[in-house]
């Protein structure tokens, strides 16, 4: 029996309830189609955080590496810990030091679910530039406290960044309906979004079959709520693509339903899986946290370890518990209620 190990991140918040419970369909996925998972839980947290001192220990990456791929619930505890140490302190290096490059995103209405706008037939997928740009952490702060407090942050833009997130959404494009969004707003910064520019003008020679269009990022955010129908692959810069995401959350129901795959494509490292809805301190502990978006980022685990039989199925079973009604609306359902719905549908 070929088996995977699974290296669990739950974190903060929500984090915990939500990988558990996707935990719960993902084994029983595998035991459904002959396949096993095995997983180590780690407590890396914003707990972890004031008891060490640090969000996960000094050996944390490399002891991550031995895993096939990494299941992460939510990090971050901001009333405790400031979402700047959070975010710099765990996520982020596991998606740099495994050169997690391509951020997945998949945008569509589950059945049952009502969107905010009128449109239903909309199914986009997001590709987010993952390690560096804007994100980089190139920087600093100079007289700080003073009247001449500087702050500068850079983007950084390599020409071998920018082509491999570029050529991974040319070949999503493909093997999909043929349409990439490239995002950008090079009008206003004349630097690295006309280099992305050229770069995608560049890159699109090789790509004759796949229809090519860009879109400042002002204009794509109008788009996607006006006509997201008209959209198949975006590919954006690191922040471009965390701003558009969100709003892709938005229109296919809320961030309950929004996952995401952090993926290594050349597979020399774990890829890491997360849904975008982080740790909702606020109802941490109120057990109605839905477990959708983690359960579907479970599926795309499951698609990139190569079990697609078995992430088409629990995408099935999700969406034929979405078309009875439950895990639709916000808060309505318990998070146990959810889970439920999913295993059972996945055992009819």
């Amino acid at each position: 029996m070929k088996t995977h190990s699974i290296a669990l991140v739950p974190g903060d918040g929500i984090g915990p309830a939500v990988i558990d419970a996707a935990w719960a369909v993902l084994e029983r996925a595998a035991s459904k189609h002959g396949f096993a998972l095995t997983s180590t839980r780690f407590p890396w947290s914003c707990a972890f955080y004031r008891e060490t001192g640090a969000m996960m220990p000094a050996d944390g990456i490399e002891t991550l590496r031995g895993f096939d791929a990494v299941f992460l619930g939510a990090v971050g505890w901001p009333a405790e810990v400031p979402d700047s140490v959070s975010l710099h302190g765990l996520l982020l290096p596991i998606r740099k030091a495994f050169t997690q490059y391509a951020n997945i995103r998949p945008h569509r209405l589950l059945p049952g679910v009502e969107g905010p706008l009128r449109a239903e037939g909309f199914d986009i997928l997001c590709i987010r530039e993952n390690t560096e740009g804007e994100y980089s952490g190139a920087g600093g702060r100079v007289h700080v406290g003073t009247p001449d407090e500087v702050a500068v942050e850079t983007a950084v833009f390599t020409r071998r960044g920018v082509e491999r997130i570029l050529r991974f959404g040319f070949e999503q494009a493909r093997q999909r309906r043929g349409k990439l969004a490239s995002v950008t707003k090079s009008n206003a910064q004349k630097h690295t979004m006309v280099f992305w520019d050229e770069m995608t003008q560049l890159i699109a020679a090789d790509y004759p079959d796949v229809e090519v269009t860009p879109y400042h990022i002002d204009a794509m955010a109008a788009r996607m709520v006006m006509a997201p129908e008209t959209l198949d692959v975006i590919v954006a810069s690191n922040l471009f693509g965390d701003i558009l995401t969100d709003l892709g959350a938005a229109i296919q129901g809320g961030l309950g339903f929004a996952a995401s795959a952090n993926i290594n494509p050349d597979r020399t490292a774990p890829s890491m899986f997360e849904p975008v809805h982080g740790s909702a301190p606020d109802i941490a502990h109120l057990s109605i946290a839905n477990p959708i978006a983690t359960i579907w980022s479970g599926a795309m685990m499951l698609e990139h370890l190569g079990e697609q039989a078995a992430a088409a199925d629990v995408m099935r079973a999700v969406e034929a518990a979405t078309a009875q009604g439950v895990g639709t609306r916000p808060g309505r359902d318990r998070t146990e209620t959810i889970t439920q719905a999913v295993l059972a549908a996945l055992a009819a």
